[in-house]
């Protein structure tokens, strides 16, 4: 791994780094170009801003006291076997730093986990991150803090449960499509109270590293070449937000296939689908920069935080609180998560090897046999 690190190039033909050595000077130009439109552009877009009455500073808030949170996230991997697939599908929560005033403590990450041999079958990696994301909803639920981050956009989970369960219609025997429409409801649940954040106590907030969406820009008229995540890192100052706006009605209306559920189950679920439907047209997103070092955040929440200011403020004060190491560009809990899980994949390898060891013990036939259809040729992970 270190080798990896320290010559990124070294199976890589010459050749073929010269070649991408030699397109940097374009890249690097494009790149200027961009940054010095923009910053030429600035004082125009903060204008544009401050007369929009879109832009907040940390003072309007309400003092609230720095609340307690947690961060959540998940990760799936399946290893491509010579005989069968070995698939994992994990999720964790982790406190946050802990407020001054807080004897409270959770003393070890809370998580879920899914391990399981299947048979080759393309629709595994879909199946397997509806599993993650339903976990990491069931944790998230379940979390005793104040305000809770999960990493991603809100949407995310309606979007992944849909495709598994299109996919769960062509792979009925498989052990995972068993264990998701078992468990759908429990994750629908999770997911409806997520969105709900009906209680004054708790607030979950989803905290996407990546996003294109553009709802500011389109209200202003910003070029289309950056989203406004990019825009407003370089345009807020350091405790500047944007204040709750609707999040950007998708292109075609939110679906979820619960077709293949049992029949019990499915008709509690089309009414836990009803209203995550609802509640995802009550979803907001502000963005916010609480340090000189950080990027914006682009935060989202449903309407019963974005409409309560003890909620929006307590939801700001974590964040702020949460990013005050440099070097960590995004709140500290979800940081850690996300170190976590990102082993996932790196570990499956490894625990292939002791399950083939566990085998060989009881293995009447050649070990050889063994070690030959329980070869691993790809990896596939993801979070």
């Amino acid at each position: 791994m270190r080798d990896e690190l320290e010559r990124p190039f070294a199976e890589l033909p010459a050749a073929l780094v010269e070649e991408l050595l030699g397109k940097s000077a374009e890249l690097s130009r494009r790149l200027r170009e961009g940054l010095d439109a923009l910053r030429s552009a600035r004082r125009a877009y903060r204008t544009q801003l401050e007369e929009s009455h879109l832009l907040q500073r940390e003072g309007a808030l309400l003092d609230v006291p720095v609340p307690t949170t947690c961060g959540v996230d998940g990760a799936y991997a399946v290893e491509r076997l010579i005989a069968t697939d070995l698939v994992a599908a994990v999720a964790v929560a982790v406190e946050g730093l802990t407020p001054p005033s807080e004897t409270r403590h959770w003393p070890e990450p809370r998580h879920r986990a899914y391990v399981q041999t299947e048979r080759h079958e393309e629709e595994i990696s879909t199946l397997a991150r509806a599993v993650m994301i339903g976990m990491e909803l069931e944790l998230a639920a379940q979390a005793p803090h104040e305000v809770v981050f999960i990493d991603g956009s809100l949407t995310t989970p309606l979007i992944y449960f849909n495709q598994a369960m299109n996919r769960a219609q062509a792979a009925p025997d498989l052990h995972l499509t068993e264990f998701l429409l078992r468990n759908m409801e429990v994750y629908l649940a999770a997911y409806r109270d997520v969105l709900l954040s009906q209680r004054t106590d708790r607030a979950w907030v989803g905290v996407p590293k990546y996003s294109v969406r553009r709802e500011i820009g389109r209200r202003l008229g910003w070029p289309a070449s950056m989203d406004d995540r990019a825009m407003l890192t370089n345009l807020l100052e350091p405790g500047e937000f944007i204040r709750p706006q609707p999040l950007e009605a998708p292109r075609q209306p939110w679906h979820l296939q619960l077709d293949p559920l049992p029949e019990g189950i499915r008709k509690r679920a089309e009414a836990l689908r009803g209203e995550i439907i609802g509640l995802l047209g009550r979803v907001h997103v502000i963005y916010y920069r609480p340090r000189a070092w950080l990027p914006a955040f682009r935060v989202e929440m449903g309407g019963a935080v974005a409409e309560n200011a003890a909620q929006l403020a307590r939801v700001m004060q974590a964040l702020r609180f949460q990013s005050s190491g440099p070097g960590i560009l995004e709140p500290y809990p979800i940081y850690l998560a996300d170190r976590m899980v990102k082993h996932l994949g790196r570990a499956i390898p490894t625990f292939r090897q002791v399950i083939s060891q566990e085998l060989v013990k009881t293995y009447e036939g050649d070990v050889d046999e063994v070690f030959l259809n329980l070869h691993g040729y790809r990896t596939e992970s993801g979070h």
